[in-house]
């Protein structure tokens, strides 16, 4: 458009100049009508230039527009995707947690395989609550009762170690001690048996025998000496007479 205009501009002056030529007009004459014409086109140049510049410009700010109205639909797109993957997710978890409670499953707890059976996850849950808010009597009976039902259970470790500590913090120090004793002897690479060891040798004190408690922690420092449980049990062993 701003080419075309020029063009036509420059034609009609280019036009002009010949017809003065051939009716002989002045030099002085030709020179003011040629100044005259060629201001009038630089200002309709300048004049298309202003107007193609605003086109212009306009045409720009539109697309920036448009872009950042496909920017915010693509964003949008996104987060709805992203809520539909986690939509999804949560509805086959609880979809698996509840077909969990109608059909065995194996699971693995803490490095442990096995079947769980349906409504055990949550026993073992009621009776882990319980501790937590201090009822120890509820969950000493909650892990005993689990203890007794699923013996073979993936869950069984965590009942023996939760259960002992329910025990050891009831004062009922023989029971945590055979509870800890068991649970050591039939998970002995079980990642709990450090710590479940330090509660062993803190129920052989409060009973009353320091040879054996100074026995496991010395287990302890000399068979995870890199561990809390190892610290734990150098402290101990310091305040053992």
């Amino acid at each position: 458009m701003l080419f075309q205009t020029t063009k036509q501009t420059l034609s009609r002056a280019f036009c002009l100049s010949t017809a003065i030529v051939s009716l002989g007009v002045s030099n002085n004459a030709w020179a003011l009508f040629s100044d005259d014409e060629a201001r009038k086109a630089i200002l309709d140049l300048r004049k298309s230039l202003a107007t193609t510049q605003l086109e212009l410009q306009s045409e720009i700010d539109k697309l920036k527009t448009e872009n950042a109205a496909l920017r915010g639909k693509v964003e949008e797109l996104e987060k709805q995707g992203e809520d539909i993957n986690a939509s999804q997710k949560t509805y086959y978890q609880d979809l698996d947690s509840r077909l969990g409670n109608f059909e065995p499953r194996t699971a693995t707890i803490e490095g442990v395989s096995g079947t769980v059976q349906p409504g055990e996850k949550k026993t073992y849950d009621d009776a882990l609550k319980a501790f937590q808010a201090g009822n120890l009597k509820k969950a000493d009976e909650g892990f005993s009762a689990f203890a007794a039902k699923y013996s073979k259970s993936p869950y069984l470790p965590l009942v023996l170690y939760w259960g002992s500590n329910s025990k050891y913090a009831n004062k009922d120090y023989a029971g945590a001690i055979n509870q800890l004793q068991n649970l050591i002897k039939k998970y002995p690479t079980h990642p709990r048996i450090p710590s479940a060891m330090v509660t062993l040798g803190n129920a052989q004190l409060e009973s009353g025998n320091q040879t054996a408690a100074k026995k496991t922690f010395s287990d302890i420092i000399a068979k995870y000496p890199d561990t809390e449980s190892a610290k734990e049990a150098q402290q101990l062993m310091a305040t053992t007479k």
